[in-house]
């Protein structure tokens, strides 16, 4: 059985960590998994949504310690390996925001240490309203340092650091209230409310949403005025995009637009 499952339906890619009995643990296994995927899915303009989510009773546990122990057996007590799998991490996840499509994590059970880290990653969340999240590698002396790059570019700065130094989870709703996910539901609505959404967005012009995506993130990290200039410029590019033209014409004349991408 794969570690990772994949499933297309219309423009949507599911994209299943499939290791339950390890709590889906980003094993390197499951790293260099999602990042094959991502990789495919970078150029496949057959798919406009893509949604993450986690087989068993838990979305992400964060790093596999089982592995992480077995390597300080290495005559450098495992520091050569630490970094290739903390880099090798961080850029799996800079890719799904790289990705041209949005990615939403479909979340239930526990999503944990680079588990939540993973969440925060993503586009946007959905989470059955029983899940737990935290960054709680300090209850065990690790100081969940990478996974705080995406949390506290996620949710408020003070929240963040509560968190991780008292390793305290926190609920679905408390999620929703400081903005790591978008919404909670009952976790047999999980799916078709995720769905739904993924819907919803894979109806949109792809190559708006795609230009779009990369515009949201590059300007999130500029001074307002340069902001404002480079996003003017990305809405040019837009505006002279065919389908974009037939989009607005459509509109106009009250008709579906018939778009090529």
């Amino acid at each position: 059985m794969s570690i990772l499952l994949r499933h297309d339906q219309d423009a949507i890619a599911t994209l299943t960590l499939n290791a339950p009995e390890r709590l889906n643990a980003l094993s390197d296994e499951m790293l260099d998994a999602i990042q094959s995927q991502v990789d495919e899915l970078m150029t496949d303009r057959s798919i406009r949504v893509v949604i993450l989510t986690g087989s068993g009773k838990a979305f992400c546990a964060g790093h596999d310690l089982k592995q992480m122990t077995a390597a300080r057996e290495a005559n450098d007590h495992g520091a050569a390996y630490f970094k290739d799998l903390f880099d090798r991490c961080a850029h799996m996840m800079q890719s799904l925001q790289n990705l041209p499509q949005p990615v939403i994590a479909q979340v239930h059970g526990i999503a944990t240490a680079a588990g939540c880290q993973l969440v925060a990653s993503c586009d946007l969340a959905i989470a059955d309203d029983a899940c737990k999240f935290g960054v709680n590698g300090v209850n065990i002396g690790l100081f969940c340092s990478t996974p705080m790059v995406a949390l506290s570019r996620n949710i408020p700065r003070k929240r963040a650091f509560e968190m991780l130094t008292t390793g305290r989870f926190i609920s679905a709703i408390e999620a929703v209230e400081v903005g790591l996910i978008n919404n909670c539901t009952p976790i047999d609505q999980l799916e078709i409310d995720t769905m739904a959404l993924a819907s919803k967005i894979a109806e949109k012009l792809g190559s708006a949403v795609k230009i779009g995506k990369q515009a949201f993130y590059e300007q999130l990290q500029l001074p307002l005025a340069r902001a404002y200039e480079f996003t003017g410029d990305v809405m040019v590019e837009n505006m002279l995009n065919p389908d974009t033209a037939e989009g607005i014409d459509a509109f106009l004349n009250k008709h579906a637009p018939e778009w090529d991408q």
